[in-house]
């Protein structure tokens, strides 16, 4: 395997708001309603892929300006999506 596997974070989702499950006090009725199995991997620098359960494997990196702002040239890694263009995404519309 290819870099350093990352922890799996387990999310608890009720009535639209996230808590992490250490968070979430589990003698209540609630439960987790779902549970998101994906793996990433750092391969160089701020390239990593996540392994999505659908639609998988997502590239993600910098580019542009995030580049620039952490000095990493187009050398150490091809420009890609950054995280945050993906949450950005999500939460659009």
């Amino acid at each position: 395997m290819l870099g350093n596997a990352l922890p799996r974070c387990d999310i608890l989702v009720q009535s639209g708001i996230a808590k992490s499950q250490k968070e979430h006090d589990m003698s209540s009725e609630d439960a987790v309603a779902y549970r998101s199995h994906i793996r990433l991997q750092r391969i160089k620098g701020p390239y990593r892929i996540a392994h999505l359960p659908i639609d998988g494997p997502v590239k993600f990196g910098v580019h542009s300006e995030v580049a620039e702002h952490y000095g990493v040239s187009p050398e150490i890694s091809e420009p890609h999506a950054t995280t945050l263009d993906y949450i950005v995404a999500a939460t659009s519309g």
